[in-house]
């Protein structure tokens, strides 16, 4: 049976609101992509803190330094930058942390390198912490240097679940006692016990060998490294653990 006029009308009207409440959805959608407030509510309950708000970069300065580097780094989009070609160093956090759970997500642009330190110490710049290493894999061929490895220490366990290039990983440390786990994408890939046998022997082999404490437990800071690549990063946030 035929509309009538008045019936169309609204028909229509209805369909354009539609589309426009549609079109609102879409775009408050990729504005919210790089945000820490695009976790849900539950996520962020409790203990959880953001180290990263989305818009600056209070809470995070230089290494060795006692401000943020004036280029190198930069806030785009929501995201933490790394800017390709600029050197402005490494970045910690303000705050040191002992036991915690670590989470942020990432993307690298193809043939890109960086990494998140963890236990970083600024007593010991030639090895200040732990990396849990981020690289495009198609650029390595040393298994402890693929994404989500102890760098140079440690290979993965399992088959990395890594994304190709340009795509977000999502990363995850937990630290408890001397129980140390990296996670990528849902994925436990590595454990490791900190001042282990394993460990010891498996700095040994590397250039962190002569490095007093490197492969122990020490309370310290987060880094993300400047190896002058471009990185972005979003959702930074850690929890404190009760000692293990």
């Amino acid at each position: 049976m035929p509309l009538d006029q008045s019936t169309s009308d609204n028909v229509e009207n209805y369909l354009m609101k539609l589309s426009v409440l549609s079109s609102i959805l879409f775009t408050g959608s990729i504005l919210a992509l790089c945000t820490a407030e695009s976790f849900s509510a539950g996520a962020e309950a409790g203990d959880w803190k953001s180290l990263f708000d989305g818009k600056t970069t209070a809470g995070w300065r230089g290494y060795g330094k006692t401000k943020f580097p004036e280029e190198g780094w930069a806030v785009k989009d929501g995201c933490l930058v790394k800017v390709e070609g600029e050197r402005g160093g490494n970045i910690v956090t303000e705050a040191e942390f002992n036991d915690f759970e670590l989470e942020w997500e990432w993307k690298l642009p193809p043939k890109s390198n960086n990494g998140v330190k963890y236990l970083v110490t600024e007593s010991r710049p030639s090895a200040p912490g732990h990396e849990y290493q981020m690289i495009d894999d198609s650029t390595v061929r040393d298994p402890r240097s693929k994404t989500a490895t102890f760098y140079d220490v440690l290979p993965l366990s399992v088959k990395s679940p890594i994304k190709p290039p340009g795509e977000w990983n999502t990363s995850r440390i937990v630290v408890r006692g001397n129980h140390v786990e990296h996670w990528l994408n849902g994925t436990k890939v590595l454990a490791y016990e900190l001042g282990s046998a394993e460990v010891k022997a498996a700095v040994a082999k590397t250039k962190f060998k002569d490095e007093p404490g490197f492969g122990e437990k020490t309370k310290g800071r987060i880094m993300l490294t400047d190896h002058g690549d471009e990185a972005w990063f979003r959702k930074i946030r850690i929890r404190e653990l009760p000692a293990k």
